[in-house]
């Protein structure tokens, strides 16, 4: 069947975290740490998290001090009081603007390309409250037909849930709606489970014992689904 909707997250798909802002909130405190060191630590992090195992225990907001901290971890910054008190600066900055708000330079150009094709998009993300006006800060906000914000639903990823409240708000069908995001426990797990199809954005390729489709950046799911796929 043609697919009719996209489905996307949001962080790490069409934003990412501002790591010049958390560069600068660490540099404040001693800690010296460039943006790209951090940016190429981030996708390491993600898949420490990503275990079945681990986003069963945990929510999207205590997530938060884990995810920080590994891509800390991984930019070889040991952890302290300077890098804790940095956080805490960086998550209330987050609860009332939200950190991830780098857009790639691929990102409107792809949605673009997108709505060109004729499919309706829509952001399904795990996100705090402020995602809406996050997006429409960034001037993405009306190239979406739907925004959810699992905030302001009480439901998250990966429960199918949010999928099925996507699609009866949407309008669109599971067997042809496609969902891209970041996290295979999350993001595939969750939306195959409402039936819809998952694609896994994998930055640095390190998912390939993930049983799905996997690519490197938005721009090479627009050319996928512009191909044909599924």
């Amino acid at each position: 069947m043609a697919l009719e909707a996209i489905f996307l997250d949001a962080g790490g798909v069409l934003v990412n975290p501002n790591w010049a802002r958390v560069s600068e909130a660490l540099a404040r405190r001693g800690v010296v740490v460039e943006p790209d060191r951090l940016a190429a630590a981030e996708p390491h992090a993600k898949r420490d998290l990503d275990t079945a195992e681990r986003i069963r225990a945990t929510t999207d907001q205590s997530r938060g001090w884990d995810y920080f901290n590994l891509v800390l971890g991984h930019a070889g910054i040991a952890l302290s009081e300077a890098t804790d008190a940095a956080l805490v600066e960086l998550h209330d900055y987050h609860r009332r603007h939200n950190l991830w708000e780098d857009v790639p330079a691929e990102v409107p150009p792809a949605l673009g390309e997108l709505r060109r094709l004729g499919l309706h998009l829509v952001v399904v993300s795990n996100s705090n409250g402020t995602l809406r006006a996050k997006l429409e800060r960034l001037g993405l906000l009306s190239a979406f037909d739907l925004v959810l914000d699992s905030f302001e639903l009480g439901v998250e990823k990966p429960d199918p849930a949010i999928f099925t409240l996507a699609l009866e708000r949407s309008g669109a069908r599971a067997g042809s709606t496609l969902h891209v995001g970041d996290f295979f426990h999350i993001d595939v797990v969750g939306a195959r489970a409402a039936g819809l199809h998952a694609w896994l954005i994998d930055a640095a390729g390190l998912n390939a014992d993930r049983d799905c489709p996997r690519f490197p950046t938005l721009t090479a799911v627009v050319d996928a689904i512009a191909a044909g796929r599924p």
